[in-house]
């Protein structure tokens, strides 16, 4: 390594305090350079240093370092600056040279000629942009030499993928070497010095340019064609990143830091719908609402699309200190003309719950709060009902005393035909909403929404195959035919909103989650757009295994959301409505007592008995499941009809379908 390439280093190194003392040095070595130089052209003679020269310097040293310190030339890293310096440097010089000129040319300084005060700041104006210019490209040479640089494309010539060349010129570890674009007439053109490759052609550019990343500059497309994209790529060992929204772009604010490996939204084949404006304020705007569970991940998202929607009230309801106060601080920022109230509270105190209700006058509660982990769920039977099932009640039942408008329990697929606790839970959770709903008719309107994983949320596993990935493997999949639908998080509480805005009397609504996902087939993707190959069999020297390790006590292979087979279509595309059965309030009530005084007692067994007669679908992991489900395929809003598990740990036990 060169002494230069050294010392570049050594520098870069030093505090920003000191670099700052280097710059400021440089620049008072200028000023003295170029007012000598600047008597030099003037008088066309050696010029000795005088009392009239020091004079000159100091006048421009005094000027010129406390302009240049209050226009942040000083703040500025050199390194990563681009273009801009120069004009950063004309503003500053050019404020510079109005007080020097004013000085030495208008007032005039004895032994001074009048011209040099438009001499030498032109002079230093131009020093200064050199010197600025010459330090960026002297570090940048140097530590470039000292770093093995990964060549990339950028798929997308257009604005995007421009905005994002340029930003990546300085970057220490990306070498952009070329665009592809599906536009023929881009093709073989050079646009800012590199050339436009059709993408039919990357196979060889990998081979023959050493391409290790495709940067993704498409944030306008759709979603298919985005797919489509991706799913070329997928069959080539490149890593693929993405850059963010339109919306980003728009604003200006695409750099090297918005680049990001691919989210697991970028890997489904699921268009987004626009949601309707109308449904989303209906139950919000100038409302007093209510949240439970608002620091979850969906309690808290459906309380951002809510604060957006400038409610009266917006009441927090969550019994973890710390998810409280995150979401509280956040929600400040976001609209400070809303009255947030964050209350510490278990939805299971039923005084407290109603001295809420009957305090605030709540027009629209949404009801999120949830134990929902099923292994956690599984081993923790019955605290695990009390919340799911009679926090829920107590929230009902209050809402129905109060007369709280609309009241929206969000459920989840896992209710339907469930092999586990926590799928029990939800549904009995269901039952009495509707069995409370039946029993009072009061003009309340009640909503259930049922939908399956959201990307995002605290339960997915995808976060987890990304870190299992990330680390080099094996990434653990408990069996290789699961399936599972997925949503995005912002999707799904919009959808929530929209849908308990459709209830008229007391409602089960369905989400149609689109197309059911292979887990196998979204890791393997995940692997090989990391650019990364799969070690099975069949590839020996692959870098990242998949590890089977079995179906945990009570997962599903597959999940449905629909007890019945008539589901009934709404006017909003993506939601439907199911007739479910449900108890009489009367027997409900005495089998609830019952259940309540089982759990006091600890009686886990018979808890788990309990709930397999009040929720007749529920089948537990321990059962042979001996069951068709019935398949609609006529019908593209048809939701599921799948395989259901015997989770035995030596035994996998696969329902036929139809």
């Amino acid at each position: 390594m060169s002494i230069l390439t050294e010392a570049s280093k050594n520098i870069i190194n030093l505090p920003r305090y000191a670099k700052r003392i280097i710059a400021i040095l440089i620049d008072i070595g200028l000023c003295i350079f170029c007012t000598w130089l600047a008597f030099l052209l003037r008088l066309e003679e050696l010029v000795k240093i005088n009392d009239v020269t020091t004079l000159a310097v100091q006048i421009s040293i005094l000027l010129a370092i406390p302009i240049f310190w209050l226009m942040g030339l000083y703040k500025t890293i050199f390194r990563f600056q681009g273009s801009s310096i120069i004009f950063t440097v004309f503003v500053a010089t050019s404020v510079y040279a109005l007080l020097y000129f004013a000085l030495i040319s208008i007032y005039g300084i004895q032994g001074i000629p009048r011209s040099i005060g438009i001499i030498q700041p032109i002079l230093l104006f131009l020093s200064v942009s050199l010197t600025r210019i010459s330090i960026k490209y002297l570090f940048l040479s140097n530590i470039k030499k000292t770093k093995n640089k990964i060549n990339v494309l950028i798929y997308g010539a257009g604005s995007a993928g421009r905005q994002l060349l340029t930003s990546l010129e300085s970057n220490l570890e990306m070498k952009v070497v070329g665009f592809l674009d599906d536009d023929p007439q881009f093709h073989r053109q050079i646009i800012l010095g590199q050339t436009v490759y059709d993408p039919s052609n990357i196979e060889r550019l990998i081979n023959t340019k050493n391409i290790e990343i495709v940067l993704l500059a498409l944030p306008s497309i759709s979603r298919q064609k985005r797919n489509q994209i991706i799913n070329n790529l997928d069959k080539h060992k490149v890593t693929v990143k993405t850059l963010p929204s339109v919306q980003d772009i728009v604003e200006g604010k695409v750099s090297v830091s918005d680049i990001k490996d691919l989210s697991i939204d970028d890997l489904l084949n699921r268009e987004q719908v626009q949601p309707n404006l109308e449904l989303l304020s209906k139950n919000i705007t100038s409302k007093v609402v209510m949240v439970t569970g608002a620091g979850g991940s969906i309690g808290s998202d459906i309380s951002r699309q809510i604060i957006k929607l400038n409610p009266k009230k917006l009441i927090l309801i969550e019994l973890s200190e710390f998810a409280l106060y995150k979401i509280s601080e956040e929600f400040k920022e976001m609209n400070k003309s809303v009255k947030i109230i964050s209350l510490l509270i278990n939805i299971q105190n039923k005084t407290k719950i109603e001295h809420v209700f009957n305090t605030f006058n709540i027009d629209t509660v949404y009801h999120a709060a949830a134990y929902k982990h099923v292994p956690l769920v599984e081993e923790n039977i019955s605290e695990s009902v009390k919340n799911n099932v009679f926090g829920t009640f107590i929230l009902a039942e209050a809402a129905l005393k109060y007369n709280v408008s609309n009241f929206v329990l969000i459920s989840s697929d896992k209710a339907v035909r469930s092999t586990n606790i926590m799928g029990a839970t939800k549904r009995l959770a269901e039952i009495c909403v509707q069995s409370l709903y039946d029993n009072q008719n009061q003009k309340s309107k009640f909503a259930i929404v049922r939908f399956g994983n959201v990307l995002e949320s605290s339960g997915s596993v995808i976060p987890k195959f990304k870190q299992q990935i990330k680390e080099g493997g094996p990434v653990t999949l408990t069996h290789p035919d699961v399936t599972r639908y997925f949503m995005t998080i912002t999707e799904a509480s919009q959808l929530v909103i929209q849908a308990g805005a459709m209830a008229e009397k007391c409602e089960v609504f369905v989400l149609d989650m689109g197309e059911s996902v292979k887990i196998k087939e979204l890791i393997n993707k995940m692997i090989r757009l990391s650019g990364l190959s799969i070690k099975d069999d069949k590839n020996l020297d692959g870098d990242i295994e998949i590890k089977i390790t079995g179906l945990r006590p009570g997962e599903k292979l597959n999940e449905e959301l629909l007890l019945g087979d008539n589901p009934q279509k709404t006017f909003h595309e993506k939601i439907q409505k199911a007739q479910d059965p449900f108890i009489s309030f009367s027997k409900l009530k005495i089998d609830l007592d019952h259940l309540s005084n089982l759990i006091e007692e600890n009686k886990v067994e018979e808890v788990k008995h309990m709930l397999s007669n009040l929720v007749t679908s529920y089948k537990s992991n321990s059962e042979m499941v001996d069951h068709f489900y019935k398949q609609q395929s006529n019908s593209k809003n048809d939701l599921i009809s799948s395989k259901t598990i015997n989770t035995d740990q030596n035994k996998v036990i696969r329902i036929k379908t139809k």
